[in-house]
């Protein structure tokens, strides 16, 4: 006889379930946080033109009269800003000249004044007032002229020249009037205090002569040996009275962008 034992199992298998396969994502590293500083700051007030009035006077024929004799004089000048470029500029003044020329000897004393535009060719910086000018002015003077003394001319001066002839004789009433090209400069030296220096080139277009003799000097125009063309010079220091101001506009600038 044959024992037998056995022992029925059923074995369990373990189901484990496929991984599914998914696509990798990319990493993305996350952003810096930037952070504005905080600064408390004014805004720069808006940039402004001064507008006013500029008087002064020429110094020139100021201090002339110490160390010439035959002269005495004095001349205000001033000027308006009345745009950006453009001044409305006068001159105002009293001469008392005595020419001494080989046949006569005369005195011409009277007032003048003179009116027209300076336009300023200086591009200034920042807070800068200083000018580089051209203008136009018309000037027009009331004097009158006395013979001091004159000599008779001579052709054949066999027995030497005669003496002068003392003569004393005033004539009033005269005028003249001429044009001229101003150019010069003025540039700031202090608050408000300019010096400057100008030349001026003269054409006279009316001129009305006393009887006998030329206008050999005429206040405000200068001698008239070279006929109708004249020359001047001054040196000024002035003062600017500011009135008001007005706000500079800087012009955008346009940029073209292409997508």
């Amino acid at each position: 006889m044959f024992l037998v034992n056995a022992q029925d199992s059923t074995a369990t298998k373990e189901i484990v379930p496929e991984k599914t396969k998914t696509a990798a994502k990319p990493v993305t590293k996350p952003k810096p946080v930037v952070q504005e500083a905080k600064t408390d700051s004014v805004p720069a007030p808006p940039k402004t033109d001064r507008y006013g009035l500029r008087v002064g006077v020429d110094l020139y024929k100021l201090t002339r009269g110490f160390y010439d004799k035959d002269y005495k004089g004095i001349e205000i000048v001033g000027d308006f800003r009345l745009t950006k470029k453009y001044y409305i500029a006068a001159e105002l003044g009293f001469e008392d000249k005595t020419t001494d020329d080989t046949r006569l000897n005369s005195t011409a004393t009277g007032t003048y004044i003179k009116g027209g535009f300076d336009y300023n060719l200086y591009q200034n910086w920042l807070d800068m007032e200083n000018i580089l000018s051209i203008g136009l002015r018309g000037g027009f003077s009331t004097f009158s002229q006395q013979l001091n003394s004159y000599k008779i001319y001579n052709a054949n001066p066999y027995w030497g020249e005669k003496p002068a002839i003392e003569a004393g004789q005033k004539y009033d009433g005269l005028t003249a009037g001429w044009l001229e090209v101003n150019g010069g400069l003025k540039a700031k030296v202090f608050n408000n205090i300019f010096v400057g220096f100008s030349v001026q080139l003269k054409l006279l277009v009316a001129n009305k002569k006393p009887d006998g003799f030329d206008n050999l000097y005429i206040p405000g125009f200068n001698r008239t040996y070279d006929g109708n063309f004249g020359i001047g010079f001054n040196y000024t220091v002035s003062y600017f009275i500011p009135l008001y101001k007005k706000k500079v506009i800087i012009p955008e600038i346009q940029t073209n962008t292409k997508k």
